[in-house]
């Protein structure tokens, strides 16, 4: 079993990014980090971006409206960012307080800024294989993991669990591409999936993404499968001065006895979120500069 280290991945991505800012004469990249409310999550990555783009030189400014904005406030904040020509990307940290419509946000974001690839353009550039657009982050991860761990996906069965808008569905678009390290033949399950560990055991690669801990164990896995463990779930541990631990959708110890590569939790695919949206914000630079 081989692990696929999420941190060392993320970290060879981050030093690629900051030699290519480094090089750029003239205004550096910028992201702007609108934060609504002081959800602990949040707020914890709203400052590990914070701290990654100052590592490879790319200005941040958080912006941090109350957590009652009304909604239509909340879109001029959107507006006026999308007209500043010295702002590259925007992003709004999920989730909103419950007045905020996300959907109606993430569609308001330019999708020439739209960095965090959930905007309406987007996602239908990627269903285009369209690379002039922004692959939602988590996505975009997985499949730099998978590229960097020398797992083509050719001619793989390719199983995502979930169909959310932030993984499941944007992962099997990319993985389904007619392109390089894609071209799988993918399934995607979710809640209304009938005999779930029948399907699952014909993955060859499988991508777990419902926010269940260890809902995965041994028995739905093949022998050799790649698993992507995308689940951050915090569950109950006396033992641990938190009062909790943090643990995947995969219950790692039994499907790693089985599994030819699998990313663990930590340290899988969350480095590689905060690595993928610099990479789009600085790609986002690049394409304004040359239009």
């Amino acid at each position: 079993m081989e692990l696929i280290d999420g941190n060392q991945i993320a970290s060879t991505i981050i030093a690629e990014l900051k030699a290519e800012v480094a090089a750029i004469t003239g205004r550096k990249p910028c992201i702007a980090l609108v934060r609504v409310g002081d959800d602990p999550a949040s707020v914890s990555y709203v400052r590990k971006k914070e701290k990654t783009a100052a590592e490879i030189g790319i200005e941040s400014r958080i912006i941090l409206p109350p957590v009652d904005i009304p909604h239509a406030d909340l879109e001029k904040v959107i507006d006026e960012l999308n007209a500043d020509d010295t702002v590259d990307g925007i992003l709004v940290q999920s989730p909103m307080p419950k007045q905020i419509d996300e959907l109606l946000i993430f569609r308001r974001i330019s999708p020439a800024k739209d960095v965090d690839g959930l905007g309406t353009m987007n996602l239908g550039k990627v269903a285009q294989d369209d690379d002039t657009g922004f692959v939602s982050c988590t996505p975009a991860g997985i499949m730099a993991l998978l590229a960097r761990s020398n797992v083509d996906l050719k001619g793989k069965h390719v199983v995502v669990i979930g169909r959310s808008l932030l993984v499941g569905k944007p992962v099997a678009l990319l993985a389904l591409q007619k392109k390089a390290g894609a071209n799988g033949t993918v399934t995607v399950c979710h809640s209304g999936t009938a005999d779930l560990p029948a399907i699952t055991r014909q993955a060859d690669v499988l991508i777990a993404a419902i926010g269940r801990p260890n809902f995965v164990t041994r028995d739905m896995v093949k022998p050799g499968v790649v698993v992507i463990d995308v689940g951050i779930n915090r569950v109950e541990d006396a033992a641990k001065k938190s009062g909790y631990r943090l643990t995947g959708d995969v219950d790692f110890a039994g499907v790693a006895e089985l599994a030819g590569k699998i990313t663990p939790v930590p340290g899988g695919v969350g480095p590689m979120t905060v690595a993928m949206l610099m990479s789009n914000t600085v790609k986002a630079h690049r394409q304004r500069s040359a239009a």
